[in-house]
C-alpha cells in the first residue's frame, strides 16, 4: 500500500491533464462513432500494473543511497516540456515530469520542484482540464516535508476523482501515456545513474522490468491505431526483445519474524532472483536512454 501511495503521490498532478481536444491529434476527442476511442482499460489491470512499478520515490531514494551527485541534466528540461503541442506529447511528458519530481524531492531541490510543478500546471491549463489540480496546495506541501502525510492524502483522494473522469470521458489512451512516462523516466534515471556509478540494486531495477514491460505493452498495444502510438510501441517492443535473455525467478520460502528490542520485523521468505549478463544490462540501458530521448524530441 505504501508503494502505491508514493506512486500516486508522484502522479497526482499529471492525472489532472487529461482533457481538451488537440487539433494535431484529431482522434483524441470522444466520438462514439470511432471504435478507436471506445477502447477502455480495465481499472483493475491498471491498478495491478501500478503495483508492479518501482515507485519514483523508491527509485530516487536508491539514487540518493549511492551518493550520486544531483544533476539537472538527467531531467526532462522544462523548456522542452513547454514546446509539447499535441495531447500525445503532453500526456507522456507529464508522466516523465512526475517521475522527475520524485528525484527532485529526494535531493530537496525546492526551487526546481516549484519550477517543475509550474511546468505541469502549464500543460494542464493548456489541455483545459485543470479542475483537479490545486497548484498552490501542491506547491506548499511539496516544499514542506512536514506536510508529507497531507500530500499523500491529497494524492490518494484526488486520484480516484481523476481516474473516474478519465474513464467517463473515454481518454484511457492519455492515462496509458502518462503511466508510460512515469515508468520510462524512472528507468531512464536508473540507467543514467548506473552509468555514473554501477550498483547491483540499480542494475536489478533496470533488468528486472521484463514482466512489467510485457504488461505495459499489452495496454499500449490497445491503442496502436491512434496517432503516434504505433511508432512508440515499436520502440518498446524492440526493448522487450532485449529482455529475452534475462531470467527472472520467484523463489518461495517461509517468512521469518525477527525481534530487535521492542521492534518486530517480518522478513519475507519469497524473493526474486535475476540472471543477466553485463551485455544484457548495457543493451537494455542504452535502449531505454535512446527511447526516452527520442520521445522528448518529438
Amino acid at each position: 500500500m505504501v508503494k502505491k501511495i508514493f506512486f500516486l503521490l508522484s502522479i497526482i498532478a499529471i492525472f489532472s491533464s487529461c482533457g481538451g481536444d488537440d487539433s494535431s491529434d484529431v482522434i483524441d476527442g470522444p466520438d462514439t462513432n470511432d471504435k478507436i476511442n471506445r477502447v477502455e482499460i480495465d481499472p483493475e489491470k491498471i491498478n495491478a500494473l501500478i503495483e508492479m512499478f518501482p515507485s519514483p520515490i523508491e527509485m530516487a531514494a536508491t539514487i540518493e543511497d549511492l551518493k550520486v551527485p544531483y544533476s539537472k541534466k538527467n531531467l526532462v528540461p522544462t523548456e522542452t516540456a513547454g514546446d509539447f503541442d499535441a495531447n500525445f506529447e503532453k500526456a507522456l511528458g507529464l508522466g516523465m515530469l512526475s517521475a522527475d519530481l520524485g528525484y527532485l524531492n529526494v535531493y530537496k531541490r525546492k526551487n526546481a520542484i516549484v519550477e517543475y510543478l509550474t511546468s505541469i500546471k502549464r500543460l494542464a491549463d493548456a489541455l483545459d482540464v485543470d479542475q483537479f489540480f490545486d497548484f498552490q496546495t501542491l506547491k506548499r506541501l511539496a516544499t514542506n516535508s512536514t506536510d508529507m502525510q497531507k500530500l499523500m492524502y491529497l494524492s490518494v483522494t484526488s486520484y480516484h476523482d481523476m481516474d473516474a473522469h478519465l474513464r467517463e470521458t473515454r481518454r484511457s489512451d492519455l492515462s496509458a501515456l502518462m503511466i508510460t512516462g512515469v515508468w520510462l523516466e524512472g528507468q531512464y534515471l536508473a540507467a543514467k545513474v548506473n552509468q555514473f556509478k554501477s550498483d547491483k540494486k540499480t542494475e536489478e531495477i533496470i533488468v528486472g522490468q521484463k514482466d512489467i514491460l510485457k504488461e505495459l505493452l499489452e495496454v499500449l498495444d490497445m491503442f496502436n491505431e491512434k496517432a503516434r502510438f504505433d511508432g512508440m510501441n515499436k520502440q518498446f517492443h524492440e526493448l522487450a526483445t532485449l529482455y529475452d535473455s534475462v531470467k527472472i525467478e520467484i523463489i518461495d520460502g517461509e517468512d521469518e519474524i525477527i525481534k530487535e528490542g521492542d521492534i518486530t520485523l517480518l522478513i519475507p521468505g519469497e524473493h526474486t532472483t535475476i540472471e543477466y549478463t553485463q551485455e544484457d544490462l548495457n543493451k537494455i540501458s542504452n535502449k531505454i536512454i535512446q527511447i526516452r530521448n527520442n520521445l522528448i524530441s518529438l
